[in-house]
């Protein structure tokens, strides 16, 4: 398993990263590192815009999930689970994949920025790799191969705790259900939300400063990702504390100031139609 991962993972990071170097004015390891983010995050973006599809549509099923604990025995309750999965076409582990990906590849970067930030292990390159004379660890003033106590650590916390804040706002609270689980829910969520940020920052102290650029640069790309994947498409899900159990359709109304009274219009949206009315009716 190890040769495995060594063979479709590590050595093809490592030798993208050594190349990337050797692209970059001064041969400069950070932007290298940025530039491979980046190609990272583009490369999975298909399957966590997937992942945030589940959610949607996993929040928007959560009524009749709650209807079905209500109305059917425990022992009925999972084959009627499953039906709701497939008729809305469902997937509940689809929000996991990007996670299950990312994870081994956190892995392999971080021994690849071990051993990959000096000329010491070029014999890993292949042979149409070109190889740099000096490979430049030093970004911002931050030396990348050792770790760095405060900057970069904080700046990571931060974004985290802004891209966990933002994934709340767009998802929202869990719908109200019997034996206050939403409450429970609610708590352990809020709890997560600082608790992640710090458990990162005091991870990002220990690791040499590459990662945590690394770490901070997929958290940047994943807030714009999210951005552009609820706002811009307007899909977040709305409700305030209630839940929100409807799709927030955004920027699609038109701006009507003369039309006649009752007049329908459909947005892009196949499921939504908006009624407009004169001003100053109800």
């Amino acid at each position: 398993m190890k040769e495995f991962f060594k063979a479709i993972l590590y050595t093809p990071l490592y030798n993208l990263l050594i190349f990337l170097v050797w692209l970059t004015p001064g041969n400069d390891v950070g932007v290298a590192i940025i530039v491979l983010t980046v190609l990272i995050r583009l490369a999975l973006l298909p399957s966590t815009n997937k992942s945030y599809q589940a959610q949607k549509e996993m929040k928007a099923i959560q009524p009749k999930l709650e209807e079905i604990k209500k109305k059917y025995s425990k022992e009925e309750q999972a084959a009627k689970t499953m039906e709701l999965y497939k008729e809305h076409k469902v997937n509940p582990l689809g929000s996991c994949l990007p996670l299950l990906i990312q994870l081994p590849i956190i892995f392999v970067l971080y021994s690849v920025f071990q051993v990959g930030l000096d000329t010491s292990h070029f014999n890993l390159l292949y042979s149409f790799i070109p190889r740099p004379s000096v490979v430049d660890t030093y970004f911002l003033g931050i030396n990348l191969a050792r770790p760095e106590k405060w900057f970069l650590p904080i700046i990571v916390g931060l974004l985290q705790l802004v891209q966990m804040w933002q994934m709340q706002r767009y998802i929202g609270n869990p719908t109200k259900s019997s034996g206050g689980q939403s409450d429970m829910v609610n708590m352990m969520t809020k709890q997560m939300m600082y608790f992640t940020p710090v458990m990162t920052f005091f991870i990002s102290l220990r690791l040499p400063a590459a990662l945590p650029l690394y770490w901070g640069v997929t958290t940047l790309f994943t807030i714009a990702q999210q951005w552009w994947f609820f706002e811009k498409k307007g899909l977040a899900i709305v409700g305030g504390e209630s839940g929100g159990s409807f799709m927030g359709i955004k920027n699609e109304t038109p701006t009507v100031t003369d039309a006649p009274a009752g007049q329908r219009f459909k947005t892009k949206s196949k499921d939504v139609v908006v009624t407009v009315r004169r001003k100053g009716e109800r």
